[in-house]
């Protein structure tokens, strides 16, 4: 999935998972309920800091902060640009 962004410095473009539909016991949880998803896939990456090399690539499924980044919408479709020290893990 090729997106026409390029990120600045050492931030980064993150595709969020979609919100869980259900709960494990099957409880359908409706649009207003649901959670704001924690993961996602980096679909762009920055040059880096010129004293910091960005150490995640395109591809990646990552863990973030339930706040973090700033939502954007590209083309109809949901992003979010955050800073590299956001990200939490690579999973």
């Amino acid at each position: 999935m090729a997106i026409n962004i390029k990120p600045l410095a050492d931030r980064v473009v993150v595709k969020p998972a979609p919100a869980e539909e259900k709960t494990a016991a099957g409880i359908i949880i409706p649009d207003t309920a649901k959670e704001k998803p924690q993961r996602g896939t980096i679909v762009a990456v920055g040059p880096g800091k010129k004293d910091e090399a960005i150490t995640v690539k395109v591809g990646d499924t990552v863990l973030y902060g339930k706040y973090a980044g700033t939502e954007i919408n590209i083309d109809g479709e949901d992003y979010l640009i955050m800073r590299e020290s956001d990200i939490f893990a690579v999973i």
